[in-house]
C-alpha cells in the first residue's frame, strides 16, 4: 500500500514513495531526528536505546535494511549506521513532519527587530537575513527587487564553513560561497514556477541552483507592504530542521507583507499588532 498522499505533494520532482508502514515511518522519523541533532550515522543500538526500548535491535536493523533497500536511507560504510537520502528526507517532509509554531520568544524577537525598523522606514533585507540565520543556524537570505535596484543580503556562512570543515565538505561550502556572491543572478532560476506567498522546500538534488545540490533550501517569494517583490530563503545542510525553518520563513513573510502595524503601549512595554 502506498502511503504517499498526492494532494499534499509540493516536491519539484515526483518521487515514488511507497511501501512504508507505520513502524517504518517511526524508524525513519527517528533517524532524521537523531541525524539532525548529531550529524552522525544512526545505528540500531542508538534507536533502541533512545527511541524504541520495546523493539529489539535486531528488529530495528531489519527495518533499517528494508528502508535502505527502498532508497530512503544509505549506509556510508559497511560498519556504520544509516543516513537519510534525499528521497528519505522528501518522504519525511511530505508525510511525517508536523507543522511547528515559533515559540513566543522567537516571535517577540522577530517582531521587535523587524517591526521597529520598518516603523522607522529602514530597509529590512539585511536585518531579516541576519535574524533568519541567527534563529535557524543556517544561511539566511533576504532580498528585495524594485524598479530601481536589486538588493540581497546573506548571513550565516561562517557557521556552515565551520561545520563543513569538521565533516570534510569544503568543496560543497566553497560552491555555496560562490553562488551567494552572485545570488542576484540566480533569483529567476530559484523562483521559477513559484507563486507569490508560496513556500517550497528543495532537498539536495531538487535544488534549482545546481551548484549547491548538496544543500537544502526553504524559499518563499512575497510582496511587501510597499508593493516590492521580496525573497526569503534559508540554506543549510540536508539535515536542517525543516519544520522550524519553514515556520520561520512563513512568519517573517507575514511580518514583511502585513498591510498595517499598530503599536499598543502596555505596562510591560510596546506590543506590535499585525493587521
Amino acid at each position: 500500500m502506498c502511503l504517499y498522499n498526492k494532494k499534499r505533494e509540493n516536491s519539484i520532482q515526483k518521487i515514488h514513495l511507497c511501501h512504508m508502514n507505520t513502524r517504518q515511518q517511526h524508524i525513519l522519523a527517528a533517524v532524521v531526528k537523531e541525524y539532525t541533532e548529531t550529524a552522525l550515522p544512526v545505528g540500531s543500538g542508538v534507536l533502541a536505546k533512545n527511541y524504541f526500548p520495546d523493539i529489539s535491535s535486531a528488529t530495528i536493523r531489519g527495518i533499517l535494511s528494508d528502508l535502505e533497500e527502498e532508497g530512503f536511507l544509505y549506509q556510508p560504510h559497511i560498519s556504520s549506521g544509516r543516513i537519510p537520502t534525499d528521497k528519505g528526507y522528501r518522504f519525511f517532509v511530505e508525510e511525517i513532519m508536523e507543522d511547528r509554531e515559533l515559540s513566543r520568544d522567537e516571535q517577540r524577537s522577530l517582531q521587535k527587530e523587524l517591526l521597529e525598523l520598518r516603523a522607522k522606514n529602514v530597509r529590512l533585507s539585511r536585518t531579516t537575513a541576519k535574524l533568519l540565520s541567527a534563529l535557524s543556524g543556517n544561511v539566511g537570505l533576504s532580498g528585495v527587487v524594485t524598479d530601481e535596484k536589486e538588493e540581497f543580503y546573506e548571513f550565516g556562512l561562517p557557521k556552515l564553513l565551520e561545520e563543513a570543515a569538521e565533516h570534510g565538505q569544503m568543496d560543497e561550502i566553497c560552491r555555496l560561497a560562490e553562488v551567494l556572491d552572485f545570488i542576484d543572478e540566480k533569483v529567476d532560476v530559484l523562483l521559477k514556477d513559484m507563486k507569490d506567498g508560496e513556500t517550497k522546500i528543495f532537498i539536495g538534488k531538487e535544488n534549482p541552483i545546481r551548484e549547491i545540490s548538496g544543500y537544502s533550501m526553504v524559499v518563499s517569494p512575497y510582496t511587501s507592504r510597499e508593493g516590492d517583490r521580496g525573497v526569503l530563503a534559508l540554506i543549510g545542510p540536508k539535515r536542517m530542521e525543516y519544520a522550524k525553518n519553514k515556520s520561520l520563513i512563513d512568519y517573517v513573510k507575514k511580518l514583511l507583507s502585513s498591510s498595517k502595524i499598530i503599536v499598543v503601549t502596555l505596562g510591560s512595554g510596546s506590543v506590535f499588532v499585525l493587521m
